[in-house]
């Protein structure tokens, strides 16, 4: 075949269901539905010789969307539901890079969030987000998911993650200082490594399953309605450890996210970026950014890339229109 008669394989090609997702990219945009549409800096398709892969690509900076300090490549649900609706989204990926650098005792450092359940409505908090994440130097890395609460009151400064190791370590294991890591995690997934999540919402309980080949696999169930965590004893003690001393204190209200609206996310959303420790020890990397220039951050391998080959979503009929949320976001 003539090379000017080779098709292009978009990424709407290989994931055929795009028509449930605005792309927001790395450069703060959204793109809308990602039918036959690529952008060779942050969403493209490759093949490794057997199949074709969706990337995903992020730098530590960019321009963000809406009110976040990092930097996403990411599909955001054109729909949101009830955490007594139906839904349901699976994916299989594999990480293939984190960031080159970043302040080890800042939990976020040399991490991605690779699959979301996030809030349209109120505080917008996000009652999960699963990570990966790998200090450099090491082979494997952690994969873990944190449920974020849905804070009580007008105030959400005092928001906290609990966070849930699957394989290797959670997000509270980080390094004594800026440039020492803590010991590899024995269980973890390398970066190239395949593994699945499949997310199910059901009459108010999200249920988690984890697998990968030659890993054992991981279920997790949490209720999303009735709050563990309403008073300042309910707090697990990680919590104490890792959000207490920097301010993050807070309580949850009682019915948790029974009154707002969800909806899924999917992609490379950085955790890793060039803010100062001094501003949060736990979400802020002070990792390179040269100044925001994307080409010279992909160069130095500062930068989340994520690559998709399959993904499938369910959503009940009683879904709505998600729009509010991307005109108070966009």
């Amino acid at each position: 075949m003539k090379e000017e008669d080779q098709k292009t394989v978009y990424p709407s090609d290989v994931l055929t269901f795009f028509d449930h997702w605005n792309l927001i990219l790395g450069d703060g945009s959204n793109v809308g539905q990602a039918i036959n549409f690529e952008n060779e800096d942050f969403f493209y398709t490759e093949n490794n010789g057997k199949e074709n892969w969706v990337v995903f690509k992020a730098p530590n900076a960019g321009d963000t969307h809406g009110t976040s300090n990092n930097t996403r490549t990411e599909l955001a649900q054109l729909k949101k539901w009830s955490a007594l609706d139906d839904a349901k989204l699976t994916a299989t990926l594999k990480v293939m890079n984190v960031s080159a650098t970043g302040d080890s005792r800042v939990a976020a450092s040399y991490s991605v969030v690779v699959g979301q359940i996030h809030s349209a409505d109120g505080h917008e908090n996000e009652p999960l987000k699963i990570f990966y994440k790998k200090f450099p130097g090491h082979t494997k890395g952690s994969v873990f998911w944190h449920y974020e609460i849905n804070t009580a009151g007008d105030d959400n400064s005092g928001r906290w993650d609990y966070s849930n190791a699957v394989w290797g370590h959670d997000f509270s294991v980080v390094g004594k200082e800026a440039n020492t890591h803590p010991d590899e995690p024995e269980d973890g997934i390398a970066l190239g490594e395949a593994f699945s999540y499949e997310i199910e919402v059901k009459d108010g309980v999200m249920h988690l399953k984890f697998s990968n080949e030659g890993h054992e696999t991981k279920t997790f169930t949490k209720n999303l309605i009735n709050s563990e965590y309403t008073t300042k004893a309910d707090m697990p003690e990680q919590t104490k450890n890792l959000f207490v001393p920097i301010g993050q204190d807070g309580v949850e209200r009682e019915n948790a996210y029974a009154e707002e609206g969800l909806f899924f996310k999917l992609g490379s959303y950085n955790q890793t970026n060039g803010k100062s420790p001094e501003v949060n020890m736990n979400w802020c990397s002070g990792a390179e950014t040269f100044g925001g220039d994307i080409q010279k951050q992909y160069e130095s391998g500062n930068y989340a890339e994520v690559w998709f080959k399959e993904a499938s979503i369910i959503v009940s009929e009683a879904a709505i229109s998600n729009d509010g949320y991307f005109i108070k976001n966009d």
